[in-house]
């Protein structure tokens, strides 16, 4: 009976790790190795860890120094001995059913490097972890084409689709380990910067398992609502993506444009230094109002923005003080 590593990594996610064990350990395929890899949490991520080690000693643990969930995952990948491999953050969970599915369609395939995808739901909870919403997501068979499409696209409230390749809701043949990491350059976009690379290789193939295989928890210690790590992700994913692979992909214009919007806003100098570099000329800012046609236009406009206050050109800026002068100004000019 093939074996499958699931590697759990945590990083102070203590509240939730033993539902996340739970749900490997109640999969109705039963050779499963479940790693739990504790990314130098200090919370009490160790005494429940030990806890369900007491409970089920076919648990394995591990404890590294903090070095973020590429560099727990490449170190959960050393540690599993499975031939096939997934990845599960400690806060989220997986259904019952879904290594026995989506292993039946990969092992139905001849290629040697296969990784299969799935349905998955978004579970938003609140600070006591009530959940509030359920949020369905079907993502349905894609070309290689569209799938590294939509990768480029974040954040993901600027596509009109769901992110189809959620890492807690996928199956890979651990081969492809043998040759591929997640970069551990990268907080956040890591899973996006791996598939890119893998989308982009002929010799890996793929297979869409339709069903609803993982829960993603949505809460307020998510990375993914940093907005200032997540910028700084999507500029060091982009940079990348552009220097491994600018003869075969373009980047999202949109994507490229809104991190330049929020440089500019946030009077990030350095950031908008790096996002320039990625930027194809003409850009459409300020809700498609300006257009920046070259990098002196753009520099020109920046240094402008840093001789005004905030409420000047932001709306959402503005307090009931600044929205009265604003008003003012407006109907003096009108006059």
């Amino acid at each position: 009976m093939t074996l499958v590593s699931i590697v759990i990594t945590s990083y102070n996610k203590a509240p939730y790790l033993e539902q996340a064990v739970k749900s490997v350990l109640a999969q109705t395929y039963s050779n499963i190795e479940c790693i739990i890899v504790d990314d130098g949490s200090t919370d009490n991520t160790e005494k429940i860890a030990q806890e369900l080690i007491a409970k089920y000693p076919q648990i394995k643990y591990f404890v590294k120094p903090n070095g973020g969930i590429s560099s727990a995952r490449n170190f959960g990948n050393s540690k599993a001995t499975g031939k096939y491999i997934q990845f599960l953050d400690a806060d989220d969970w997986i259904h019952e059913d879904k290594i026995i599915n989506q292993l039946e369609c990969l092992q139905s395939m001849s290629e040697e490097e296969v990784f299969a995808y799935s349905n998955y739901e978004r579970v938003y909870v609140d600070k006591n972890n009530q959940i509030i919403k359920c949020v369905s997501h079907q993502i349905g068979q894609l070309s290689k084409e569209e799938l590294i499409n939509r990768l480029l696209i974040c954040p993901d409230f600027l596509a009109d689709s769901s992110f189809p390749l959620l890492q807690q809701a996928m199956l890979f043949k651990k081969t492809i380990f043998n040759k591929y990491q997640f970069d551990e350059t990268l907080k956040a976009c890591e899973d996006r910067e791996l598939m890119i690379d893998l989308l982009i290789n002929d010799n890996i193939s793929y297979v869409y398992t339709p069903m609803m295989v993982a829960y993603y928890r949505k809460h307020a210690s998510n990375l993914t609502d940093n907005g200032l790590l997540m910028r700084e992700s999507y500029i060091r994913y982009f940079e990348i993506v552009k220097q491994k692979h600018q003869d075969s992909i373009s980047l999202n214009a949109e994507s490229v444009n809104l991190l330049v919007e929020k440089t500019i806003e946030f009077k990030e100098t350095d950031s908008l230094a790096r996002v320039s570099q990625l930027i194809e000329y003409p850009i459409y800012i300020f809700d498609k109002k300006i257009k920046i046609t070259n990098s002196l236009m753009l520099k020109a406009f920046y240094n402008l923005r840093l001789t005004l206050p905030d409420f000047i050109l932001y709306k959402h800026r503005r307090g009931l003080r600044s929205q009265k002068v604003i008003s003012w100004f407006s109907k003096v000019l009108k006059f």
